[in-house]
């Protein structure tokens, strides 16, 4: 007997009793977008391989341990897509968006990363990324922590605190670079493995650790914030101060580096304890330099992701409310001539009442069965059609939820009483 096939280690199916939760949080981010004038990309799951390596560094875990890569028949490197920035930029320089305009966009898809799998972290997962083109001003850094802060409050979600940084300028982080690097190198023999390649290739990553042996080495470590050019300590503060005029309260973590190379002055993490280890629900900050990079012109950007399985298991732990979309009728139909009359009333109220959700029973069965079928649907109501109702031109209405007497009514009086008295 042949072995029954599994889905791949760490990457999960979606079921009808959890896919409601996301359809919630998806519809509570497009709306938050459009309010906040944001338009919707969809990238590939697939792209060159070389995409990754430019923009996230050849030497940052991500691409040297982490990526799905793969040669197509034509021997051309392929890679599943890690994360969604690089993507967008790619998709902005080739489409000719983003030179001289303004552009926000975000976007949501799978991501994928061969990594331990664990509670909060699959080798598929899934993103939502916001990021903003044209802008060099904090003004924009300070509406993307503020969409973020909104989105916690519309979700019901508490225990979140926003970290923030600066990286400074490219020259002002060269600079701090030889500064760190001359300090790490008086305790090389303590160093780890990681800490060790990263002193040789991103120094700064060494500050990202989280070898306990490290932290005080790691907390005793000159500041970047100490050796900003004028310029980047100007950004940080106006980003400050429209963050203090707004209420939203802040920690100035000068251990922030963000794992990916593209990023400059901004970076920030919303954070939790709620969920263990993975404590980190959504980061992002500024990347001037990706555009450029990855072969377009100079553009200031900035941006965020956030990962959706960590935030609907942190609502999932919050016990926060999701809204389901269940029936608002289920419909029995009981004989051949019921079964054709419900069928063709079915589609006349889905006509009439776009926001009525109506289940129709398929496939026949006992008016016993049926009604369970109803209750098990959820539904308030149930409509029923018999071989009497069908004669007639009638359906019965029977409240699932509720003591109450079933109604009869003509079935052209059927649409105004869902109208007013289910759906008002």
């Amino acid at each position: 007997m042949s072995k029954t096939i599994q889905s791949i280690r760490g990457m999960h199916d979606l079921l009808p009793d959890d896919s409601y939760r996301w359809q919630y949080f998806e519809a509570k981010v497009a709306a938050l977008m459009q309010r906040y004038g944001y338009s919707e990309i969809r990238m590939p799951l697939v792209e060159s391989t070389d995409l990754f390596c430019r923009s996230i560094g050849e030497v940052t875990d991500i691409v040297e341990k982490e990526m799905y890569t793969f040669e197509d028949r034509n021997g051309d490197r392929l890679t599943l897509r890690p994360e969604g920035t690089a993507s967008c930029v790619r998709a902005g320089i080739q489409h000719g968006i983003l030179h001289n305009q303004i552009q926000r966009l975000w976007y949501t898809g799978p991501m994928f990363r061969h990594e331990r799998p664990q509670k909060g972290r699959y080798r598929q997962f899934h993103q939502l990324g916001v990021e903003a083109f044209g802008i060099a001003d904090a003004d924009i850094d300070a509406e993307l922590i503020l969409m973020t802060a909104r989105l916690w409050r519309e979700l019901g979600l508490s225990d979140i605190e926003l970290q923030l940084n600066t990286l400074g300028s490219n020259e002002s982080r060269n600079a701090y670079r030889t500064i760190l690097v001359e300090y790490l190198e008086r305790y090389r023999d303590q160093l780890d493995e990681d800490s060790l390649r990263r002193l040789e290739t991103n120094p700064l990553r060494v500050l990202d650790s989280k070898n306990p042996a490290l932290k005080s080495i790691i907390e005793q470590a000159p500041s970047l914030l100490d050796h900003l050019d004028d310029e980047s300590r100007e950004h940080f503060d106006k980003l400050k101060s429209i963050l203090d005029a707004a209420g939203i309260s802040y920690t100035i973590n000068p251990m922030l580096v963000r794992g990916l190379d593209y990023y400059c002055k901004t970076v920030f993490e919303w954070v939790t304890t709620s969920l263990g280890a993975q404590g980190t629900v959504c980061a992002g900050g500024r990347y001037d330099g990706l555009v450029k990079q990855l072969g377009g012109r100079e553009t200031p950007a900035a941006g965020f992701a956030m990962g959706i399985e960590r935030l609907i298991a942190l609502m999932q732990e919050q016990d926060c409310a999701f809204a389901q979309s269940r029936p608002h009728a289920y419909m029995i139909l009981q004989g051949e001539q019921a079964a054709k009359q419900g069928m063709v009333l079915s589609e006349k109220i889905r006509d009439e009442l776009p926001a009525f959700r109506l289940q129709t029973n398929c496939g026949g069965g006992s008016f016993k069965s049926q009604m369970k079928k109803a209750d098990k649907s959820a539904a308030d109501y149930a409509l029923i059609i018999g071989s009497d109702e069908a004669e007639a031109g009638t359906v019965g209405i029977k409240n699932l939820r509720e003591q109450a007497e079933q109604l009869t009514l003509p079935q052209s009086d059927l649409f105004d009483y869902l109208s007013n008295t289910i759906i008002r």
